[in-house]
């Protein structure tokens, strides 16, 4: 049974050593946390600020009158 003994055997190293990615997964949520607080933040002051109504856009624009040198 020296196959089945070899298909079982860990070969990805010590996985008990270290013990970091349980505590480096959770500051990457929270970092990630704070980040998308201050977003949504900066994102509603920013929408607070604009105007209440925007111009018509249907109302023809006149058009810049360029006054050659000359005329």
């Amino acid at each position: 049974m020296v196959g089945i003994e070899t298909l079982a055997e860990n070969n990805f190293g010590d996985t008990r050593s270290g013990g970091l990615a349980g505590p480096m997964g959770l500051f990457i949520i929270a970092v990630l946390a704070v980040v998308t607080v201050l977003l949504i933040r900066n994102m509603n002051a920013r929408i607070r600020r604009l105007p209440d109504r925007f111009p018509d856009d249907d109302e023809p624009q006149q058009p810049p009158t360029s006054h050659a040198p000359g005329d």
